[in-house]
């Protein structure tokens, strides 16, 4: 491709991603492709000969797109969100044209002085004590690894990495309610999934402080070695807090590491009524909050912070000759404070959208989001076939249709379970899913950036006009 081109088809594109954005509701949310139909439609070898960009892109409209679920929807309530912005998309423009590689200083001495600013700025943003330094990682998974690693090295005395493990057996608590992502780092970091304890919630899907020093004394008693907790400032299924000044003081006794995953509900730490959230945020070792679900930073992007920045480094530091730069210490090489040598220029598009916005309109646009997710649970709350299952602390209200008279929990989760089949599969709305205490529980997430009232109102009418038509067709009443 020649640089006119480049520049024609680039055009072109930009246009698309705008026409594309400010019309993403007119889409099916959800992709309503059979499993199989786009991969047949795409030749099983790839071409000899270059093809012309205009065909590529008219493939892309006719088969990559109705393949999409579109996350970017204001009718997506799904998960928690991937959101993206305009300031967000020109900054990963700028950095796939610039193709840095920030493993190192030396490699680009902006993108690493630029990551310590955001991530500063960040902290700042949050009011997370100033002990914190960070870093940027792809997703809260890995900085979870990052933590865990790290709190092995801590506890073998940094013999772990060298020697392996050897006869101890160390010991990981989170609770019941923790996202898959921990069973999956204690996994990597060879601890073993059996040894990750899981601790029993209270009523509102909470850990149970108590239970986790009955747990630690125990395994204590039984010879194993406690090595970390994990807790949730907002758990992935119902958003619940964990009991973080507890788990802290229980950490500090026991000589713990204590982790806070605060993956989606952080980003709303910067808004001043949940300043007493982010003053708990600092009671632990590691923090991570993903900026891509809720701060308009288009995925990837995760915000790990560390008040141990020498065991994090000394966990992962590997020097062979080739990454030896003479100025050592004197700068920061983001290589050693995770897992992978080469990385993104992150920092860009953060950059752009900080200052794109300003910190005020970030905090408005939350708030928005919040008040839509209040509304939509005071409108569950008030319908007589419609439960709330559990506390709504931001915008992540969890309910589930409860027709009148019908207290089978079997028969309640299958028609659940059939009412949220049908609504997505309307394409008009994408709810997801979890399970409360074995209730299947259908979630709802107000949090893209272009929902409205309107948006919110038209996903409740279809759902309840969906259960009514429901009950009617199985003669629940």
């Amino acid at each position: 491709m020649k640089k006119n081109e480049f520049i024609k088809h680039g055009y072109q594109i930009i246009d698309k991603i705008a026409e594309y954005l400010s019309e993403a509701d007119k889409y099916p949310v959800r992709s309503q492709v059979k499993p199989g139909e786009v991969r047949s439609q795409i030749p099983a070898s790839p071409p000899n000969e270059g093809e012309d960009f205009d065909d590529i892109l008219k493939d892309f409209d006719n088969i990559i797109m109705p393949g999409l679920t579109h996350w970017q929807s204001p009718n997506f309530y799904a998960y928690f969100p991937a959101n993206t912005s305009y300031p967000s998309i020109l900054g990963e423009l700028m950095t796939s044209g610039l193709g840095v590689n920030a493993f190192s200083w030396e490699t680009s001495p902006a993108a690493t002085e630029l990551e310590e600013t955001v991530m500063d700025w960040l902290r700042q943003m949050l009011g997370l004590s100033n002990d914190f330094v960070g870093v940027i990682q792809d997703t809260a998974s890995t900085a979870t690894i990052c933590s865990i690693l790290t709190a092995r090295e801590k506890m073998s005395n940094f013999e772990s990495g060298k020697k392996g493990i050897g006869g101890k057996i160390f010991r990981v608590y989170a609770s019941t309610e923790i996202h898959s992502s921990i069973e999956k780092a204690v996994r990597i970091a060879g601890i073993g999934t059996d040894n990750l304890v899981k601790i029993p919630t209270d009523e509102n899907y909470a850990m149970r402080s108590d239970l986790l020093r009955d747990a630690i004394q125990s395994d204590l008693k039984a010879g194993f070695t406690p090595m970390c907790v994990v807790s949730a400032m907002g758990t992935t299924g119902s958003l619940a807090f964990d009991p973080i000044a507890e788990n802290y003081e229980i950490c500090k006794e026991f000589g713990l590491w204590h982790h806070i995953d605060a993956a989606y509900a952080g980003s709303a730490f910067i808004l001043e009524e949940f300043k007493h959230l982010s003053e708990l945020a600092s009671l632990c070792d590691t923090f991570v909050f993903n900026p891509h679900k809720w701060l308009f930073i288009n995925f990837d992007f995760s915000a790990y912070f560390v008040k141990d920045e020498e065991s994090l480094i000394r966990t992962f530091e590997i020097l062979p000759e080739y990454l030896r730069y003479k100025r050592g210490s004197e700068v920061k090489n983001y290589r050693d404070w995770g897992i992978q040598l080469g990385r993104r220029f992150r920092a860009l598009k953060a950059w752009f959208v900080i200052r794109s916005f300003g910190v005020d309109e970030l905090k408005s646009i939350l708030r928005h989001h919040i008040a839509l997710g209040a509304m939509f649970h005071d409108w569950v709350k008030s319908n007589k076939d419609f439960e709330v299952l559990a506390p709504v602390v931001m915008n992540v209200v969890c309910f589930r249709f409860h027709p009148v008279g019908i207290d089978d929990e079997t028969l309640l989760n299958s028609i659940n379970v059939q009412l949220l089949d049908e609504v997505n599969s309307t394409g008009k709305v994408f709810l997801s899913k979890t399970k409360l205490n074995d209730i299947f529980t259908i979630r709802m997430v107000t949090a893209n950036l272009n929902v409205t009232e309107q948006h919110i109102s038209d996903a409740w009418k279809l759902i309840v006009e969906t259960s009514e038509n429901l009950i009617r067709k199985t003669n629940l009443r």
